[in-house]
């Protein structure tokens, strides 16, 4: 992710903490529910123990944070510290009204909330939640990726939760995580995520100048060999927002109607001539 000024850092991850804390006290906590992830761990500790949630927020992140330190850096581990002790003093002190009573809307909106507090937390550099961290450890010692670590901890964590707390709570839960990790790829990706596309059409030049001078984009050239006609050919290829997919394919189709246009998912691009996301 391209750095943000230290201000802003701040200011995403003050915001995280508050509206983070907000979907556990005025939704989930209410409810019963938890969440998925480390904080689902502590939440459920602290149900079964009686301790205030605050407390294993702490405890239970700071492995998590000391592999963060080691295997990430030491920036990312003191505002990750400074996140998580001040979710758990943020909870501790900060009186959050009960939103609602409807289960349904609980595990929507409590997820929704988490999710755009732990967004807004990693947008400043930090985590809330050090699932990610250990799911990225292990990923780089075994077969499994990322997201099929965080899938089998969410998997353990809240068949526990069905033990414990019911198969209707659990299944909240559920619905809460999922929630949550919907509103955090939104607010990493964003509407304005990016694209790369590819182009392919005999009519390449006009479409490159058409790119330029239309879309204020620019155009790498690639050159390319057709695997059935053998013929060679130029590859055009440049990134784009999500919004500006389809005004790209109208020009293109507009000088070729016959182009093959292929349309590649981007989770960062820097420097050249792209558009930059809105929180960066």
């Amino acid at each position: 992710m391209a750095s943000v000024k230290p201000r802003w850092n701040w200011l995403y991850l003050t915001t995280g903490i508050f509206v983070a804390s907000l979907g556990l006290a005025s939704f989930l906590l209410p409810s019963h529910f938890i969440d998925g992830g480390v904080t689902g761990v502590s939440m459920l500790m602290s149900r079964i123990s009686g301790l205030p949630l605050s407390v294993f927020l702490v405890l239970v992140n700071a492995p998590f944070v000391a592999l963060g330190h080691k295997h990430i850096g030491r920036r990312f581990a003191v505002t990750s510290s400074v996140a998580i002790v001040g979710q758990a003093l943020c909870l501790e002190f900060v009186p959050f009204p009960v939103a609602t009573t409807d289960k349904f809307l609980a595990a929507i909106f409590g997820g929704f909330f988490v999710g755009a507090g732990v967004g807004l937390a990693i947008r400043g550099g930090g985590v809330l939640d050090g699932t990610e961290i250990l799911a990225v450890i292990v990923s780089k010692r075994s077969f499994a990726t990322v997201g099929e670590v965080v899938l089998g901890l969410n998997v353990l964590i809240f068949g526990t939760a069905a033990f414990y707390l019911g198969v209707e709570p659990a299944l909240y839960s559920a619905l809460t995580y999922f929630a949550g990790s919907k509103t955090i790829d939104y607010l990493l990706h964003g509407i304005e995520a990016y694209n790369g596309v590819l182009i392919m059409s005999a009519k390449h030049e006009p479409i490159r100048q058409a790119i330029l001078s239309e879309l204020g984009r620019g155009v790498t050239t690639f050159i390319g060999k057709g695997g059935y006609t053998a013929a060679q050919t130029e590859v055009l290829f440049c990134v784009v927002t999500r919004l500006e997919v389809t005004r790209l394919e109208g020009v293109v189709k507009g000088i070729d109607e016959g182009a093959f246009i292929v349309v590649l998912p981007v989770h960062e691009a820097t420097g050249g001539v792209v558009k930059r996301r809105v929180f960066h």
